[in-house]
């Protein structure tokens, strides 16, 4: 690159790249564009959401729903009559937030829907960097709050996960199942390789040695933290599996094997 090259602001999408740097972008575009039209559509059913000792991801946990397994009943009184009623409605706020917020997705949305920038070394369509230092990216600083949360609904659904292995008050393994328990695998997978979970188990200490345990810890978030991007999407699409596979053998259209 030149002197000039290397000064010069570029237009939007301007690059003296020769690759297919816009592939990436894309394929995050259009990943991240259907699982938030599937989970919408799936939040805003409302039903088909459980199936024998399985319960859709999506909707745990049932806080109001069905009176026989909601934790606090059927459908509030107060609850507007002309808003589209769903479990899911009270709960998935915590989560989305939790990845609306994660470090590695802001710069994968970032780059994917508002072109900032569309890739490295790529122009683009604004003139002016504000950061995340002003209104409204600043709120996303509230990433370590909705991690606490993250980490109450891994518990949940390790929970789901175990009540999947119960069928009428007998132990079994069913296709849902392997399904629920691969879904808290990679949720855990993602929500203990969180930036925030490893400033919080030592990244403020000066010296690591001198609590074992917390090193220990340390270690083990970053291990994890190395592989964040992969935990990321493997556990997004699977959460959505997880939700389609339980509709779908309560719709009747699947059929759930039993396995032992």
């Amino acid at each position: 690159m030149d002197a000039l090259g290397a000064t010069q602001r570029r237009g939007f999408g301007q690059t003296l790249r020769r690759d297919l740097w816009w592939v990436q972008p894309v394929v995050v575009f259009l990943g991240l564009s259907a699982f938030v039209v599937y989970a919408t559509w799936a939040a805003l059913q409302g039903d088909h959401y459980r199936f024998g000792p399985y319960l859709s991801p999506f909707y745990s946990p049932e806080l109001f729903g069905d009176p026989l397994h909601a934790w606090l009943g059927a459908k509030p009184s107060w609850y507007p009559g002309w808003l589209i009623f769903s479990p899911a409605i009270f709960i998935l706020w915590a989560p989305g937030g939790f990845r609306l917020t994660c470090y590695y997705y802001r710069g994968a949305y970032y780059k994917a829907f508002w072109a900032d920038p569309p890739s490295c070394s790529v122009g683009e369509p604004r003139q002016r960097y504000r950061g995340e230092r002003s209104f409204p990216l600043i709120l996303q600083n509230v990433h370590r709050y909705f991690l606490y949360l993250a980490l109450v609904f891994l518990v949940i659904l390790a929970h789901d996960a175990w009540d999947a292995m119960w069928f009428d008050g007998k132990f079994g393994i069913g296709v849902g199942t392997l399904v629920l328990t691969t879904n808290v695998i990679l949720l855990g997978g993602y929500t203990l390789g969180c930036h925030s979970l490893r400033h919080l188990v030592g990244g403020f200490m000066d010296r690591l040695s001198r609590s074992p345990v917390r090193r220990q810890a340390y270690a083990c978030v970053s291990c994890l933290n190395a592989a964040h991007m992969k935990w990321a999407w493997m556990s997004l699409f699977w959460v959505a599996f997880s939700d389609l596979y339980v509709r779908l053998c309560a719709m009747g259209v699947w059929k759930d094997w039993r396995i032992l």
